[in-house]
């Protein structure tokens, strides 16, 4: 019997083996020789936007079959060009932009970046490649949009992106409703259009931009005594690279051979190649379902991310089942007699215990950005995106797993065991061949739960740039304007996704259930008998 016990400890620990090994597999990576690997969001136009072709110079992103384009993707080009090397655009969330520099799996963040006095502490910044102006991006039909000074803005409801000096001088208008930051200018967007704030602070390429594709909004502009006022360094985007990067010294050469005029004419060129001005110009010469529209300039971005997404829920409820098998059943054994594997027992458990508290204890989101960064950054490893987020949300769903289990097991009626046991059946067969079948139909449901909220709750990998379908859908919306109806497309996505699973999952519940109607062996054989 004990060696059956321990047997269950080794499988679980070969189990998370398994699950380990695509994490180590690019462990101590570094760029290859002759790439340079820029990070951006792909997703903050006209400095970056996210395209399904190259048009326009647009450049290829790692790991998917969508493209980059914009004013940032132009800078980078040519200093990647200069250094001989070829350029690789590595789709970032902002806020990983940093982390992920600091941990090796980008070389620089062409984004938009200002070198502010923070950030310098983490990175080092090149010579400044665009220098623009702060402005306020609000409704046209409100009283703001005739503002000629931040006093004006008085009592509205500001925001800006989180992570961002435009958030740090909102306090500069009088008696100003400051509200949360948010993470992204999608974000943004849409609580403008919907009336949730009165307007967000922007530097005037993007205010540009969003007035010229959405006549609904307009962008304040303020001379420089009725503005923000800012140190210079704050209006600036400049590279950023990690500390002593002997590569910025030729990125400065570069960024001076480029003159004024030249970076003028590449913004502008940035602001009219801009996806959603060739949606808006398509709109008027024709007459379009805006859907429609959406569907056919992001069909497949949206494909590639529902493929995702059901890649990650169903490999994670599969292996997170699993999981939750091997802990569930090792938590059942009866203690051994043996003092130092009891011991050994009992240490096991109190680490499967911790791991059980920790994830279920704490957000994916955060989970997610702490193994996929902060194992990089303390160790060197070099993560594959795909392969850490199976790995996140099939630990994290062990978690919860191991508890369903725990409990389905202690359902069933302890004169079961007891019976196994008087038959001569070991622990290990009991739980075989008369437990776990009943605990497998048992936990069904709240399996086909999890699998429901796995493939909404894959959107929270967004954090570590995973791009499944919420990931697109913001990469989308960024790039057309239209966020209403991107987002509800996603919406209907979701909603199809989740209602196709849960109705399988009660087909399957039916067929393990059987019949509800059948005929008892014995009544069977008396009828035979009565016709004899």
């Amino acid at each position: 019997m004990n060696r059956r016990r321990f047997s269950v400890i080794a499988l679980i620990a070969l189990f998370i083996s398994f699950l380990g090994a695509p994490l180590i597999t690019r462990a101590d990576e570094k760029t290859p020789e002759g790439e340079l690997r820029v990070g951006m969001e792909a997703g903050y136009a006209p400095f970056n936007w996210t395209q399904k072709d190259d048009r326009n110079g647009a450049v290829r992103i790692q790991g998917d079959k969508a493209y980059a384009g914009g004013y940032d993707v132009q800078m980078a080009k040519k200093i990647a060009d200069k250094m001989n090397r070829k350029l690789v655009v590595v789709k970032t969330e902002w806020d990983g932009l940093l982390p992920a520099l600091q941990s090796g799996k980008i070389d620089a963040i062409i984004a938009g970046m200002s070198p502010t006095a923070e950030r310098r502490k983490e990175v080092d910044f090149s010579d400044p490649y665009y220098e623009s102006q702060l402005v306020i991006v609000t409704r046209k039909d409100t009283k703001y949009a005739k503002a000629t000074s931040i006093k004006d803005f008085a009592g509205a409801k500001i925001t800006a992106q989180l992570s961002t000096f435009h958030y740090d001088v909102i306090p500069q208008i009088p008696d100003v409703n400051k509200q949360e930051a948010m993470d992204n200018f999608p974000a943004m967007r849409v609580a403008l259009e919907s009336g949730t704030i009165d307007g967000y602070v922007s530097e005037r390429p993007e205010g540009v931009t969003a007035e010229s594709v959405n006549s609904d909004l307009k962008m304040v502009e303020f001379d420089k005594a009725n503005g923000f006022q800012t140190n210079p360094e704050d209006v600036q985007v400049s590279v950023g690279m990690r500390k002593g990067d002997s590569d910025m010294a030729q990125v400065n050469q570069t960024l001076a051979g480029i003159s004024q005029d030249e970076r003028v004419k590449i913004m502008d060129k940035a602001i009219k190649d801009q996806p959603a001005t060739d949606e808006t110009q398509s709109a008027s010469g024709k007459k379009e379902n805006v859907f429609v529209r959406i569907l056919k300039q992001n069909g497949s971005m949206f494909l590639r991310g529902t493929g995702v997404t059901l890649l990650l829920a169903i490999v994670g409820t599969t292996v997170g089942t699993l999981i939750g098998l091997l802990v569930g059943v090792f938590r059942t054994l009866p203690e051994s007699d043996n003092s130092a594997k009891r011991g050994l027992q009992k240490v096991f458990g109190w680490l499967l215990n911790i791991y059980i508290e920790v994830f279920r204890g704490t957000p994916m989101i955060v989970q997610s950005a702490v193994i996929y960064y902060g194992i990089a950054m303390a160790f060197g490893i070099d993560l594959n995106r795909t392969a850490a987020a199976l790995f996140i949300v099939s630990i994290n769903t062990g978690a919860y797993m191991s508890e369903i289990v725990r409990g389905g097991i202690f359902a069933v009626d302890q004169g079961q065991f007891e019976a196994a046991h008087a038959i001569g059946m070991t622990h290990g067969q009991t739980m075989r061949k008369v437990v776990l079948p009943q605990v497998l139909r048992n936990i069904l449901p709240a399996t086909g739960n999890e699998l429901v909220i796995n493939i909404k709750d894959t959107s929270v990998l967004s954090i570590i740039s995973v791009s499944e379908l919420f990931f697109q859908g913001k990469s989308a919306a960024g790039t057309n304007y239209m966020f209403f109806q991107t987002y509800f497309i996603i919406c209907v996505i979701y909603f199809v996704l989740t209602f196709t699973a849960t109705r399988i999952l009660r087909v399957v519940e039916k067929k393990m259930d059987g019949p509800s109607a059948y005929v008892r062996l014995d009544d069977v054989d008396v009828a035979v008998g009565e016709d004899k």
